[in-house]
This record gives structure tokens, C-alpha cells and sequence, in this order.
């Protein structure tokens, strides 16, 4: 089951939403999901409520609060349309390292002051640009992430990207997995092996895991890569990944 939940935050008011089993009784460990850049739809209202009926507390915020609340993305339409895709790269262009550093304050607000959530370990998603904003999260929240997961993450390790978070591995103190596509343009293998290397040295304890055959976007039903015996395969990787550091 869900409810809507906002939460102010230094920018304003992010709308977003709790997701836990329907049979729950009390506080459950908090899990924070960050969508892909399609933001808020079906698709992810699905993604969170089968991570929460493993038996989590799952925080969904809009990460495009600033500029829209609800989905973004008109219902029929999807991020490969050219008449979205404007709209989406404006509204994630917004998303700085300095404005997700605001809202990750105001997502562990939220989850220190909702029932639904026991908050002593948190664990993070996000998908394709989403899981740099995962192992940003465990890199400033240190001492409350305990597990970090990004899946057909992109541009984890760009040599051109003066914001990647490979600047910030050795904060991290969580368990992190990271689950990427094959072949995928947007984290080829020269950037998979920049980002490994760096969280070796770092001495995070961490698994990378190639998808072979699945593309970009694998994870998301709603997309024509979407592959079934893939996203099954997310879904356990993020279940052995909680189950062993949030309980």
C-alpha cells in the first residue's frame, strides 16, 4: 500500500510517496528509490511497492519537484518522444550535486519523522541517472546508508564530468551494487572499469555485475528494452543486498 507524503525541503515542497507490505505492523527499515529521468509513473509506483513487499519502508520522491509536482511525462507518452524529451533534460539539468545534497537532508528528515520508518539504516536505489544520486547519498550520509544500489546507472565515470561522483568513493561506507546494462553507450566498459577500480582503492565493499544482453533501461516495464529475466534479476540482487545490511 501507498500514501502521499510532502516534505519540505530548502527548495520547496517535494511531493512523494511511502510504500510498505499491506499486511505491515510498525517501523520497517527505509529503503529511498530515485526514478529514472522519466520521474513519477506507473512503472516506478511498481518498482517501489515490490522492494516493499520484501518487507521495507520505501520513500519515492519526485526528483523534479522544483519545476513540476506528479509525473512529468504526459500519460501515452514516454521519454523517447521528442516533444518530452526538451522538457526532461531541462528539468534534470536542475538536479546538481549540490541540490540533491539538499534534498538527501530533507529525504532522511522525512524519514526520521514518518511511522513507517525505522531509519536507523537506510538503504538507496536509483536507475540510469539516478544511481550517481545513490552513491552520492552513501557518500554524504555515511553513517546512515548501509546499502547503495544503482542499475543501468549512466555516466557514473565520465572523464568529462567534473561532478562525477568518483570524487566522492571514498566517503562511502555502505555496501553498494551496481547492476549495468550490457553494451550500454551511457557506461561503456572504460567507465564500469574507471568506477571499480576507484571503489577498490576506496576499500568499499562492493559488487559490479554485467547484465549481458540486457540494454539500457532494462529494469523499466514501460520501455521497449525492458527484459523480463533481467529486471527478475534486479529484483533479487536488491533483495540479497537489503536483507543482508538493513536487517
Amino acid at each position: 500500500m501507498s500514501r502521499a507524503l510532502n516534505i519540505q525541503a530548502a527548495d520547496g515542497t517535494i511531493d512523494a510517496h511511502i510504500f510498505t507490505p499491506d499486511d505491515a505492523d510498525g517501523a520497517l527499515p527505509a529503503v529511498v528509490l530515485f526514478t529514472d529521468i522519466g520521474g513519477l509513473r506507473p512503472c516506478y509506483h511498481d518498482k517501489a511497492q515490490t522492494i516493499a513487499d520484501d518487507g521495507y519502508a520505501v520513500l519515492m520522491p519526485n526528483i523534479y519537484y522544483r519545476d513540476q509536482a506528479g509525473p512529468v511525462v504526459p500519460e501515452g507518452k514516454s521519454f523517447r518522444d521528442s516533444d518530452v524529451r526538451p522538457t526532461l533534460f531541462e528539468y534534470a539539468g536542475h538536479l546538481t550535486p549540490d541540490a540533491q545534497a539538499r534534498d538527501f537532508e530533507a529525504l532522511i528528515g522525512a524519514i526520521d519523522a514518518e511511522a513507517e520508518f525505522d531509519g536507523a539504516k537506510i538503504g538507496v536505489v536509483g536507475y540510469c541517472m539516478t544511481g550517481a544520486f545513490a552513491l552520492r547519498m552513501a557518500a554524504r550520509h555515511a553513517e546512515r546508508v548501509v546499502a547503495a544500489a544503482g542499475f543501468h546507472s549512466a555516466r557514473l565515470a565520465a572523464e568529462d564530468d567534473e561532478h562525477s561522483p568518483l570524487g566522492l568513493v571514498d566517503m562511502i561506507k555502505a555496501r553498494v551494487f551496481l547492476g549495468h546494462a550490457d553494451g550500454d553507450e551511457l557506461m561503456p566498459p572504460e567507465q564500469i572499469g574507471r568506477l571499480d577500480a576507484a571503489l577498490a582503492k576506496a576499500g568499499v565493499a562492493f559488487t559490479t555485475e554485467l547484465f549481458a544482453g540486457a540494454g539500457h533501461g532494462f529494469t523499466a516495464f514501460d520501455a521497449p528494452v525492458y527484459d523480463e529475466a533481467a529486471d527478475a534479476r534486479h529484483y533479487k540482487r536488491l533483495s540479497t543486498l537489503f536483507e543482508e545490511t538493513l536487517r
